[in-house]
């Protein structure tokens, strides 16, 4: 019998493969392999990314519609984003998440950690950081890539541009329904939105700018934004690789 399969030949003998042939074989599958399994990794990756970075934007907007029918429209909420000068948000915000979205999400957890931020999981395994007195959101598509990070990679260090870890594993999103301040106009009178802020420099968004810029050069704080203007898919160009 052959070793694998068999082969005829015209005198009606039959022959298997050799050695030879079958190590030949699998050695061209896995150089195939070898060359494709990467892609398929990276494309999956952005697939993950991209529904969830859909999903996120759609059930927070709508646990927000709904919660106006009690709390009255989001232009009327209290949202305290200072700080006090140990940086330390000034207002509660597992108390405003508690007021104004714990009823209308559908979570699997919720935690309080050292910094006062409220950490949300979901069923699809997804994270957001809900931080600023509800103002600014941080979205880990995959939940186990912020279990991993040093928190201060988050935080300490998201307008670096040398940050490893903006439009590729965490996405940031803004919600200033009420403020008067030009520089958030994107987000006037809108939910949670892909973090827009103009810099007071500026007469609008400039996608390039290392301080946020969604660029090889920038801190990438608006790739989210550049996504869902491609209509919640990444771009061919977009300046992050998975």
């Amino acid at each position: 019998m052959g070793l694998v399969s068999k082969k005829r030949c015209y005198f009606g003998k039959v022959y298997g493969f050799t050695l030879a042939e079958v190590l030949i074989t699998l050695g061209i599958i896995g150089v195939v392999a070898a060359m494709t399994m990467p892609v398929l990794i990276a494309n999956h990756r952005k697939n993950v990314v991209e529904t969830r970075l859909a999903k996120f934007y759609s059930v927070m907007n709508q646990a927000i519609t709904q919660s106006e029918l009690e709390n009255g429209d989001k232009s009327t909420w209290t949202i305290e984003h200072g700080t006090d000068s140990d940086n330390n948000d000034i207002a509660d915000n597992l108390e405003w998440y508690n007021k104004y979205l714990a009823k209308y999400l559908n979570t699997t957890k919720i935690e309080k950690n050292q910094d006062n931020y409220v950490v949300a999981y979901f069923s699809d395994g997804s994270v957001v950081i809900i931080r600023r007195g509800g103002s600014t959101y941080n979205f880990f598509p995959n939940g186990k890539d912020y279990e991993k990070l040093n928190k201060d990679e988050i935080f300490n260090q998201q307008n670096n541009p040398n940050n490893t870890i903006n439009g590729k594993i965490n996405f940031m999103f803004a919600f200033y329904p009420n403020s008067d301040d030009k520089k958030w106009k994107y987000h006037k009178n809108k939910g949670i939105e892909p973090y827009k802020w103009i810099n007071s420099s500026n007469e609008d968004i400039d996608w390039t700018e290392t301080s946020y810029g969604c660029s090889k050069t920038g801190s990438k704080i608006y790739c989210t934004a550049l996504i869902q203007k491609n209509g919640w898919k990444i771009p061919k160009d977009y300046p992050v690789r998975f």
